[in-house]
């Protein structure tokens, strides 16, 4: 049994994580630590949890408690977790890491995004980026994963297979995404509660969102990214447009390199939407090309919580630990 701890447990990724691993029949987790509610039970904050954790209490970080365990999840914000992955890994407990403090292999480029100076930059050349598809040979052997972010994920799985084919413009790119209000987080703040969101749709943080230079990082694009806070819990919808360089028959083929992922689906010209989704560890891709302007038009789905979080985290646990990396993953949708 692998034992997992998880650290910054009461916010949603880490909820996820307790869920998700709840069903897993190859792990357990062995504490939860949550630095503001420390002594109190888990399933007060999230009653969902008690069939599964009972009277399981949130404690205070404990780098001896850490120890004990297989592997950490670091559910903190960024900027708050590189110096608690490094004690980690330094101790040599074996880190997945849900914030960005880990995911760029410029670190320069992080800190002037974050607008951070990195406390470990000694760490930054190991940490391995936890995106399966394109990295599950490196994971295996990793001691610290920087898990993807949920815009990412969804943007680069799409773009990703087109632009190392050579088949787009990658100075036109163009990602315009819509996130679910779990996106936010945890936290008590007006734009996000019920009576601001129900009923409204908006755009935030054009021109200057964080993971503009990780979607760009790892697609090897340029990208004008604009999201939107949808009124919905869940979900993630990229619609992607860019400049095709090439015949569009030759876009089934780059997508091609899906065929035997297990949660990644190309539909071709069938555009997926978030109920499809939305519960399950799967991203669905579809595309089709405007002869007029020579543009092709990718829409990607994801559920942000899951693959774009715990569950591509647990993805990556079990890759580490030389798991089928489907086990205790959902791979249908809610779709209601």
């Amino acid at each position: 049994m692998i034992k997992t701890g998880i650290v910054g447990a009461n916010g949603y990724t880490g909820f996820e994580l307790m869920r998700l691993l709840a069903a897993h029949p190859q792990a357990e987790v062995t504490f939860a630590s949550s630095r503001s509610l420390a002594g109190e039970e888990a399933a007060k904050t999230y009653p969902a949890l008690r069939g599964a954790y009972g009277g399981m209490k949130y404690s205070e970080f404990s780098l001896d408690e850490a120890k004990k365990c297989d592997v950490v999840f670091a559910c903190l914000p960024h900027g708050q977790s590189a110096e608690i992955c490094g004690e980690l890994v330094d101790a040599g407990v074996r880190v997945i890491d849900l914030s960005a403090d880990y995911r760029y292999d410029d670190v320069s480029l992080y800190e002037s995004t974050y607008k951070l100076t990195h406390p470990r930059k000694d760490l930054c050349a190991q940490a391995v980026y936890g995106l399966p598809e394109y990295n599950r040979d490196r994971i295996k052997n990793a001691r610290l994963i920087g898990n993807p972010g949920c815009y990412v994920t969804a943007s680069v799985l799409a773009l990703k297979p087109l632009a190392d084919a050579g088949l787009i413009d990658k100075r036109t790119v163009i990602v315009d995404a819509k996130s679910g209000v779990s996106g936010a987080g945890r936290k008590a703040d007006i734009a996000y509660n019920f009576n601001e969101t129900e009923g409204s749709f908006k755009a935030y943080g054009v021109t200057t969102h964080r993971h503009t230079t990780e979607i760009e990082e790892k697609s090897g694009t340029r990208v004008t990214f604009v999201p939107h806070l949808l009124p919905i819990k869940r979900g993630i919808l990229a619609t992607i447009y860019c400049d095709l360089k090439a015949d569009a028959a030759e876009v089934d083929k780059a997508y091609a390199r899906y065929e035997n992922e297990p949660f990644v689906h190309y539909l071709g010209g069938e555009l997926p939407e978030i109920k499809s989704v939305a519960g399950s560890n799967c991203c669905y891709i579809g595309c089709k090309a405007e002869a007029k302007t020579g543009r092709l038009i990718a829409v990607s789905c994801i559920d942000n919580l899951i693959k774009g979080a715990s569950g591509q985290a647990v993805q990556n646990m079990n890759i580490m630990f030389g798991l089928d990396e489907t086990v205790g993953l959902p791979r249908v949708g809610f779709h209601l």
